[in-house]
């Protein structure tokens, strides 16, 4: 899963960041609204969490455009403004949940994945793929009911290949999906990770091989036992 943070308190960026990583999410952590629009713009994400007190727009004029513009993803507001009649406005202009400052970092987390609970269209609950099971909410994944260990960029890697289960994934998507603005990964550097999670997923009896697809990508298909 992927979350794009728009924050401009550089202190709160990096501990919201640090809370999303030891969860196994990726986060991008930008400070304004026009950093924000272009990383919607240019990226696919499964969560927004928004501050309101942002330097060269107001968080909410942010949120009320981007549900014009039909963004589908889920809001969480992350605010300092705390009266009931600005938590109605922000859940008014179209966003999904509320959290104001100061805020746990385990109350943060436990928000964000009560958001991909709920939101079926965007984030299915289990991924499961010949013997393996995601469970996307805990990046849980097992193997014949057992945990299989993986970093969070193989896990990152394993889900967008177990979303498109039996068809090509282009290697810039897969780019795309296990990097962050300021991290992005050479072409050699995602074959590495692949060819990490080959050998891991090789290790289990997962009924599951990663093939490539020369020039275009990889793909995950079903084997015989």
């Amino acid at each position: 899963m992927r979350i794009l943070l728009v924050e401009d308190n550089a202190r709160l960026r990096e501990l919201v960041s640090e809370a999303i990583h030891e969860a196994g999410w990726r986060i991008d952590a930008l400070a304004t609204a026009e950093e924000g629009r272009l990383a919607l713009a240019s990226a696919s994400y499964d969560l927004l969490l928004l501050d309101l007190g942002l330097p060269d727009e107001d968080g909410l004029s942010l949120l009320k455009s981007l549900r014009i513009q039909k963004f589908q993803l889920p809001v969480l507001i992350l605010t300092a403004r705390g009266a009931i009649d600005e938590r109605i406005a922000g859940l008014d202009a179209g966003a999904d949940d509320y959290l104001a400052k100061p805020f746990n970092n385990g109350e943060l987390i436990a928000r964000v994945r009560a958001l991909m609970r709920s939101a079926p269209s965007t984030v299915m609950p289990i991924l499961e793929f010949a013997s393996l099971e995601f469970e996307l909410a805990s990046r849980q994944v097992r193997c014949n009911n057992r945990e299989v260990p993986l970093m969070p960029s193989e896990k990152a890697l394993l889900e967008l290949l177990m979303r498109d289960g039996g068809k090509v994934v282009s290697k810039r998507r897969i780019e795309n999906a296990v990097s962050e603005f300021g991290d992005e990964r050479s072409a050699n550097a995602i074959e590495l990770a692949v060819s990490r999670l080959r050998k891991k997923l090789e290790a289990q009896p997962a009924g599951v091989r990663i093939e490539t697809v020369r020039g275009v990508g990889y793909m995950l298909r079903e084997i015989s036992p």
